[in-house]
């Protein structure tokens, strides 16, 4: 009976440590927005240096890694669908398939892993060595506040790279997943287009938005968060960088199956299927 009670214990603990984290990933995103709208501590100069920066980094530099990427998925996913569904005769699906496959649920997780693995961790670590390097402290001495310098600027840039490159994988993988298919197959591009334009619908576009939106917000608060809870000790900064990634990852995986569970959750009350 003991052994059962410290099972629930720790449970308990454990369900507490990650809901405080929680609350503390999001304090530290409400107060960056204050920070830099509300109350303005910065000039919109000096935010648009560091937001372009960000979007340099975490958008146009992952350009060519997307690319392979979305070319390989895109490719894979088109060939099987066209081979399967020509076997069965239902060629005409394809569309409906890819805007579910594509564009509603491997678009967006895709793009968060890589932004994740690039940025997410440079952004811990970044952060992670200015805080063991007392330079946060530094610009707090100038007046500087380090969530509207620091923060909300990278989590600016980089929701508006996430979205960028989950539109971009998503059109690479459409057009040139076609492009290989067709070295292998005779499908139509006429046909093939004409399919994806009558399965695509503004809900789909909808929860496109929503998932890279929030998993941009969810990576770059997570990684700030974890660069400013470091020590003085530089020998924190790769575990906080670790971590980072770990927490990243899990909330982003955690909140598309929650959305995406949501959205066919709807869709199913919407054809009476629930009550």
């Amino acid at each position: 009976m003991s052994f059962l009670f410290n099972q629930i214990d720790g449970l308990g603990r454990h369900v507490t440590r990650n809901l405080e984290y929680t609350l503390h990933v999001l304090l530290t995103f409400y107060l960056s927005v204050r920070a830099a709208i509300v109350d303005r501590t910065q000039s919109l100069r000096t935010l648009f240096g560091v937001v372009s920066s960000q979007i340099y980094f975490t958008g146009w530099q992952a350009v060519p890694l997307i690319s392979v990427l979305a070319l390989g998925a895109g490719g894979v996913v088109i060939l099987q669908s066209s081979t399967n569904l020509n076997l069965l005769g239902g060629t005409e699906m394809i569309g409906k398939l890819l805007v579910i496959i594509i564009v509603r649920e491997l678009g967006p997780l895709m793009t968060a892993l890589v932004v994740i693995a690039r940025s997410g961790t440079a952004v811990a670590s970044e952060i992670g060595n200015m805080r063991a390097n007392r330079e946060i402290e530094a610009l707090e001495s100038m007046g500087i506040n380090p969530l509207s310098y620091i923060v909300f600027p990278r989590v600016l840039g980089g929701v508006i790279s996430v979205v960028s490159l989950a539109v971009y994988f998503t059109l690479i993988s459409i057009l040139g997943g076609y492009l290989l298919t067709r070295m292998l197959h005779d499908l139509p591009f006429g046909f093939y287009a004409d399919s994806l334009a009558r399965a695509i619908a503004v809900g789909d576009l909808g929860l496109f938005l929503l998932k890279n939106t929030f998993s941009g917000i969810i990576i770059f608060t997570v990684s700030c968060h974890q660069g400013l809870s470091v020590g003085r000790s530089p020998t924190e900064v790769p575990i906080a960088t670790t971590q980072a990634v770990v927490k990243a990852i899990i909330y982003v995986v955690v909140f598309n199956f929650s959305v995406t569970a949501l959205f066919y959750l709807n869709e199913l009350r919407k054809l009476g299927v629930l009550g």
